[in-house]
């Protein structure tokens, strides 16, 4: 059985800058899937230096996107009437869903990230629970962790950037015990749409093409909540409920948006991607931004969108649907 709920929110958040380095070593190997999109060792690199920039202060002042994002989760979370002995957070980054978790909720965490510097940028006494850090590819899970020995994973805005979501998808649910439970969050295809459009026009006006600059959402293109309700039923997982959430974000000018996107370590790591952008482009793209997007107060607005998971694994103890026909009231007496 399966439900999606389709709702919008909107934060308004204001930042009050940018170059993203793209020099691309050979792509990983060894990943779950058969195809790359994303060159996984740069995208490492990326966060690694995001992480590690001026003692980690630059990483926490663009922290507010996820942290928004976790908070939403944790919505989603204490929903379930359930308390875990211990949760794993795949993809957990310095642990912005993480520090949130109380302790009579959970007593434990497992942090699992791919870039060293991001996972161990905070310290345990920053968290209520007790901590478990685990360096290793989200894409490389059953790697790390035994099949059917968790009780809850939770992914707080990591999964755009694997190569086989379904893949990975299915590693998460092998990886939890029977009626175990999966809470997820990621972009969604309309991400930065505002940024991308900005881009696209000034190439075909200064360049005659585009190229990718802003990635895609995830390896399988620009999902909604009907492909993921999909992939998560081909995974395995069952009880489904998907929403779509926004957070808007606005900058002085998409110059400030490119910096924080870079202190984020989201800048673009698609394979063949170009190593740079001409400066007239850039100013031609800000021009274009703020004509086409740009706010009465002069900012410019910048869309996150986000859709949320719930998954759980199958077990005989869950609730079943009935038969069909063996229903004994009729709908028309219920309406």
């Amino acid at each position: 059985m399966s439900l999606a709920h389709f709702t919008r929110r909107q934060l308004n958040l204001c930042r009050g800058f940018a170059a993203i380095a793209s020099s691309s070593p050979h792509a990983r190997t060894g990943t779950v899937g058969p195809y790359q999109v994303f060159d996984r060792s740069v995208k490492n690199i990326q966060r690694d230096m995001a992480a590690t920039r001026d003692g980690g202060n630059r990483s926490r002042t663009v922290d507010y996107v996820r942290d928004e994002v976790a908070d939403r989760m944790m919505e989603r979370f204490l929903d379930i009437k359930r308390n875990f002995n211990s949760i794993l957070d795949l993809g957990s980054g310095p642990g912005h869903f993480s520090r949130l978790l109380e302790s009579d909720k959970t007593k434990k965490c497992i942090m699992v990230d791919a870039s060293k510097a991001t996972l161990h940028r905070e310290p345990d006494s920053e968290f209520e629970v007790e901590i478990e850090r685990i360096h290793a590819e989200e894409e490389d899970l059953l790697q790390v962790i035994e099949p059917g020995s968790q009780e809850a994973v939770v992914s707080c805005l990591s999964l755009h950037w694997v190569n086989d979501l379904p893949g990975v998808l299915v590693q998460i649910r092998e990886s939890l015990k029977p009626d175990g439970l999966f809470l997820g969050a990621m972009f969604g295809g309309e991400t930065l749409f505002e940024l991308r459009t900005a881009l696209q026009l000034a190439e075909v006006e200064r360049e005659g093409g585009i190229s990718p600059h802003v990635s895609p959402m995830t390896a399988e293109g620009d999902l909604d909540t009907k492909d993921v309700s999909n992939l998560l039923g081909r995974a395995g997982f069952t009880l489904l409920t998907v929403d779509i959430d926004e957070v808007k974000v606005a900058y002085p000018s998409m110059w400030e948006l490119l910096e924080d996107i870079s202190d984020m370590g989201e800048g673009n790591a698609v394979i063949g991607r170009r190593n740079m952008i001409k400066r007239d482009t850039l100013a031609a793209a800000s021009a274009i931004y703020k004509e086409l997007h740009g706010n009465e107060d002069g900012t410019i607005p910048a869309t996150f969108q986000v859709i949320y998971m719930i998954g759980w694994k199958p077990a005989p103890t869950q609730p079943k649907p009935l038969d069909r026909g063996s229903g004994k009231v009729h709908l028309k007496e219920v309406l």
